[in-house]
């Protein structure tokens, strides 16, 4: 089991073999409440329990950088009373648990499409991003109203509309430029994305920041993840040997 980092560890990011940025898609809610004869809402009650539990001991272990895909652009497509229960699942987790995470040095940010989102659903978002703006704890990054190709699409609009201008050229765009258009320039990509609930894909979830993580499957559904589970993935990730498209490192003579 991972050692808790000491202070210099947290700041400087690192802890040895803990990865930097670890994404998260929280997948099996609604089959984890079926399988228990539970409505689909306590399913997602009780992964809302799996989060608090999973933030904090991101924080403890080291990881410097916690996204998770909390609700997605394609989400909307779900029964009308499943799609409000977890609007105040969002609420009550902001309200009840804010305090706490900016407590903890937590620097929430939210990446996703926030056009056309209700009114107060944006203001808490906002709240959640002022408050915490200057912690230097764990940055929470919540992927909300989030797909990925949507958010390379945005990327690619606001590039073409400096292009129509004369700001830019044609030839100025590179790869680096589109990354500096994506919602959060500024956050390493991820070392390791994990996905719950045994589903191999990644559901249009970092398309473009997933070019090189290491992914890693597995079959607990979302309420059943807990630190355990989050070192057993961790362990998973310390094994492999990650190349970048180069050669592996040589052993031996």
């Amino acid at each position: 089991m991972p050692q808790a980092p000491n202070a210099a560890e947290k700041i400087a990011g690192t802890v040895p073999g803990v990865p930097r940025h670890v994404a998260i898609i929280m997948d099996g809610n609604g089959r984890w409440a079926a399988a228990r004869g539970l409505p689909r809402v306590e399913g997602h009650r009780r992964g809302v329990e799996a989060l608090r539990k999973t933030v904090r001991a991101a924080g403890e272990m080291g990881i410097r950088c916690l996204t998770i895909f909390s609700f997605s652009s394609e989400n909307w497509q779900r029964p009308v009373t499943e799609v409000r229960d977890l609007m105040g699942l969002l609420r009550r987790f902001i309200r009840n648990d804010l305090a706490e995470l900016h407590g903890n040095g937590v620097c929430v940010r939210v990446i996703g499409e926030r056009e056309g989102l209700d009114p107060d659903i944006r203001r808490l978002l906002e709240e959640a991003e002022e408050l915490t703006r200057h912690n230097d704890g764990l940055t929470l990054v919540v992927a909300f109203n989030y797909g990925a190709r949507d958010e390379i699409a945005r990327a690619v609009r606001r590039i073409a509309t400096s292009v129509a201008s004369g700001a830019l050229k044609p030839e100025d765009i590179t790869e680096d430029l589109i990354g500096r258009h994506l919602d959060a320039p500024d956050i390493a990509d991820p070392d390791l994305i994990i996905r719950t609930s045994g589903e191999l894909r990644l559901s249009n979830f970092l398309l473009w920041q997933a070019a090189y993580s290491e992914l890693v499957f597995t079959p607990a559904y979302w309420p059943d993840f807990d630190r355990a589970a989050l070192e057993a993935a961790i362990e998973e990730y310390r094994r492999r040997e990650r190349r970048f498209g180069g050669l592996a490192a040589k052993t031996g003579s």
